[in-house]
């Protein structure tokens, strides 16, 4: 029997996200930024904690499958086709995690759970305020994935052309994030994380500083390349995105860093100098829900990595379905298959 063979295989964090469109005031009272991402620690008397029974019974709320890593696996699915992404992370044994792998089983991405009996699957709060969305996540059992795991699969790891980590995960497993790295390097195999949160590179220096050598490309937005600017205080200013990505890039050959900005031009950094990507307007009546847009654009890129277009090439195709996803509720896509032209 032949040993499975995805293209792309993806680690994070999976949750079931509660989706519901909220006040300012509400954000106020918890203390939250429109666009903010928190991360909640159950075993504390967080006050925060009550955002999750509270929005069950919000009139709107939605329940969508999440995790940052998870959405991008999708859309990379929604490019690729069915049974083309692999992708790994933690939940319980729960009626959750059910909703989760059967999202992923109707997507065609083939789940590889880590299942943890006695605790809950991860969930996040997705509150939405106009084109704004703030994230306040409890992880649950994703924050008890064991690099053990991939071992116990490394032949779906030894088969894939390409993996994709989220940096939420650098939250829960380095070691398991290192593990991929030290393969994707010595076999020569593309390696992608992404950012994924301002906390992130703020509260997690010392695991990306473990993570960012084993990359050859890093995704991030904005913000989050703000917050690497004051975690490594650089004197760079925080909106000066071509010299942030200069430091990632650093002393590597091989090493390209993506800056999305909204509608503002992507930028990209590589070792053979900076370049500039437009982003194609979209009328703000189309826009339904930019949350998962990040992840969309990722899902684009990794896709058409795994096609082996250029990288000028696999920047327009996550500009495209990022487009196509913010037209959604939640980090959804089209439930018509829609192929990508190139213009």
């Amino acid at each position: 029997m032949s040993a499975p063979n995805f293209p792309i295989v993806c680690l994070g964090n999976p949750l079931l996200d509660i989706q519901a469109t909220v006040e300012d005031e509400y954000l106020a009272r918890y203390n939250l930024k429109p666009n903010d991402a928190v991360l909640l620690d159950a075993s504390t008397d967080e006050p925060r904690m009550a955002i999750f029974d509270e929005l069950v019974q919000h009139p709107d709320v939605k329940f969508v499958a999440g995790g940052a890593a998870q959405n991008t696996a999708r859309g990379a699915a929604y490019v690729l086709g069915p049974n083309k992404v692999a992708y790994f992370g933690s939940v319980g044994e729960d009626k959750f995690s059910a909703k989760l792998q059967a999202e992923n089983d109707a997507a065609g991405v083939v789940s590889y759970y880590q299942t943890q009996p006695k605790i809950g699957t991860g969930k996040c709060a997705a509150l939405i305020t106009g084109h704004n969305r703030s994230l306040v996540t409890d992880l649950g059992a994703a924050n008890h994935f064991t690099p053990d795991h991939l071992d116990r699969h490394w032949d779906v790891v030894e088969a894939a052309q390409l993996f994709y980590v989220g940096g939420f995960h650098l939250t829960v497993s380095p070691e398991a994030i290192v593990k991929l790295g030290k393969h994707a390097q010595a076999t020569n195999k593309p390696f992608v994380l992404n950012l994924s949160a301002p906390f992130i590179p703020q509260f997690f220096k010392s695991a990306l500083e473990q993570v960012l050598p084993y990359t050859t490309y890093v995704i991030a937005n904005e913000s989050e390349a703000a917050s690497y600017a004051e975690s490594f205080g650089l004197e760079a200013k925080s909106d000066d995105l071509a010299a942030i990505a200069q430091h990632i890039v650093g002393s590597s050959t091989k090493r390209t860093v993506i800056f999305t900005h909204g509608l503002e031009p992507t930028v990209v950094v590589s070792p053979q100098g900076v370049h500039t990507r437009a982003v194609k307007p979209l009328a703000n009546e189309k826009i339904v829900d930019t949350n998962g847009a990040g992840d969309a654009f990722a899902a684009g890129f990794v896709a058409a990595l795994a096609q082996g277009k250029d990288i000028d090439r696999a920047v327009d195709v996550g500009q495209w379905l990022a487009a196509l996803s913010i037209q959604e509720i939640g980090p959804s896509y089209p439930a018509e298959k829609l192929q990508y032209a190139q213009v």
